[in-house]
């Protein structure tokens, strides 16, 4: 099989969430089109970004592995986050003006996408450079087109 027989159409509804503190919280609701692969491991679904996100140029791929899923971003932002239910992982976020070192400690992380679609949630905070900079969360859902 090819991979792109492996290949499926979908449509994400993605929906971001950032709290910062003695703030009202930060909602950005995304609808897109997509493709979803079958893994070993898991699946992964990839979408490319908008001018709405702000990242246009930028492919993001959410890829599931065991207790893990992993966000990868490629194109005009580079980087890597690692999700882990109770764990922190740290990465580097690559920006025009340069390289931060980011921790995501992940609170939850539930997710029922198969090859018929599902849902995921991410519940995280995330520390740059080793400071706290507020708590998120990603809730998607992916439906065969």
């Amino acid at each position: 099989m090819s991979i792109e027989e492996n290949r499926l159409p979908v449509l994400l509804s993605i929906r971001g969430e950032q709290y910062f503190d003695g703030m009202e919280p930060d909602i950005t609701e995304l609808m897109t089109e997509g493709t979803m692969e079958l893994m070993p491991e898991g699946v992964a679904f990839s979408y490319e970004e908008s001018a709405l996100t702000g990242m246009e140029g930028t492919t993001t791929t959410f890829e599931t592995r065991g207790r893990q899923v992993i966000l990868t971003r490629s194109g005009a932002v580079n980087s890597q986050m690692i999700f882990e239910e109770g764990r922190q992982h740290t990465s580097l976020y690559e920006t025009p003006f340069g390289e931060l070192s980011v921790d995501i400690q992940t609170s939850r992380l539930r997710s029922t996408v198969t090859a018929r679609g599902g849902l995921m949630e991410i519940r995280y905070s995330i520390a740059v450079e080793h400071t706290v900079t507020g708590r998120n969360c990603f809730k998607i859902r992916v439906r065969l087109r």
